[in-house]
């Protein structure tokens, strides 16, 4: 785990498809995204932007050829999934288009991102307990309606409050149990 490292993936299904979403997160976010992003208004700058916020541009390689026009969403850390910086990019879906992103963003820095990297960056960075993270991926493996509403129960830390709910009635119960203990002695 290189948590110093700026990641990024596809976030949508793989394949082609209207819109493709693409995900960087880390301490290099804003700086790389500079490099390859053109806003269309000139009186954008991304790390001066909000956070939560969007901005429309064109994403242009290293000759300044144009790569796609896009859609920027900017999530600054600690107030994103993982808690790092995030911009996500909404580009059109083709195939090439994801490819020629992704490749531009492994040249200017990022690396892809293993598998359930994201989830575990903001489980590390506590946005998330355990078995919030691993509800993560019941969530996505979810395939009728208790099934998911299961899983959105733990994401959100129903299983995490119910723990938390017998630990204390335990520390209680034990707290009782010396307290008779020392009494009786």
């Amino acid at each position: 785990m290189r948590m110093e490292d700026t990641i990024c993936a596809l976030s949508t299904a793989s394949g082609m498809g209207a819109i493709a979403v693409i995900r960087i997160s880390g301490p290099n976010t804003f700086p790389l995204m500079e490099k390859i992003f053109v806003p269309f208004s000139k009186s954008h700058e991304l790390k001066k932007e909000k956070a939560y916020s969007a901005v429309l541009g064109k994403i242009v390689d290293e000759q300044g050829q144009l790569v796609d026009e896009v859609l920027l969403n900017l999530f600054k850390g600690p107030k994103s999934y993982t808690g790092e910086d995030v911009i996500e990019i909404a580009c059109h879906g083709s195939i090439y288009i994801q490819e020629q992103v992704l490749r531009l963003l492994n040249r200017n820095g990022a690396r892809m991102a293993d598998p359930g990297e994201y989830t575990l960056r903001a489980y590390i960075n506590g946005k998330m307990d355990l078995s919030q993270a691993e509800a993560v991926a019941d969530l996505i493996a979810s395939e009728n309606k208790a099934s998911h509403q299961i899983a959105l129960q733990h994401m959100k830390g129903g299983i995490s409050r119910e723990i938390k709910s017998l630990r204390k009635e335990l520390i209680d119960f034990v707290s009782l149990i010396e307290l008779e203990l020392d009494f009786s002695v």
